[in-house]
């Protein structure tokens, strides 16, 4: 029985849909975010002493994930010239998604969206781009006939999402306040 190859096309076509429904997710955030009446109390911080450390802890582990998945990423594109198995990049970016949750539902639930600190909407808004792009690298993943960059490019807008809500928090919170759990 013969394999058979499906190239990738040039056309955006089957991106449509997983980039609509991305483009939806980060409006959704955003617009639940701004219109959302803001708690000011965090939900369960876990062992934290507070919810902010909580925050600034989990964006690091999933930074530090995020950069096992770049790694991995171009290992499994051949471009490392080492073999890094294709689990190694699913799990440490399923981790990092997890441990994304918490922090996402205490800035929406707690804190809402806010734009009256730069730093603070920067977040906000690479908060909302990251769980879009995120939602339209996963429905494009199936997509055989999607154009070759698709996975990069996406993955390397999540990384990057990734990286700003890192640096616009925990970063932050590292040089302005310090290394507290």
């Amino acid at each position: 029985m013969t394999a058979i190859h499906h190239r990738p096309s040039r056309s955006l076509t089957p991106l449509l849909v997983p980039l609509l429904i991305g483009g939806l997710v980060v409006l959704a955030l955003g617009v639940y975010g701004r219109v959302h009446t803001p708690t000011g109390f965090a939900v369960g911080v876990g062992g934290f002493s507070a919810a902010l450390p909580m925050k600034v802890w989990l964006t690091t582990g999933a930074f530090v994930l995020a950069i096992v998945q770049v790694v991995s990423a171009l290992s499994m594109w051949g471009k490392l010239g080492i073999s890094i198995p294709p689990a190694v990049h699913r799990w440490s970016g399923r981790l990092a998604f997890l441990l994304t949750i918490p922090v996402a539902f205490h800035c929406l639930y707690a804190l809402g969206l806010q734009y009256d600190v730069p730093r603070v909407l920067a977040h906000s808004v690479l908060g909302c781009f990251f769980y879009g792009v995120f939602t339209a690298k996963m429905l494009a993943l199936p997509k055989r006939d999607a154009p070759g960059w698709t996975l990069p490019v996406l993955g390397g807008l999540a990384f990057t999402a990734l990286v700003g809500l890192w640096l616009t928090s925990s970063f932050w919170f590292f040089t302005a306040i310090g290394f507290k759990v």
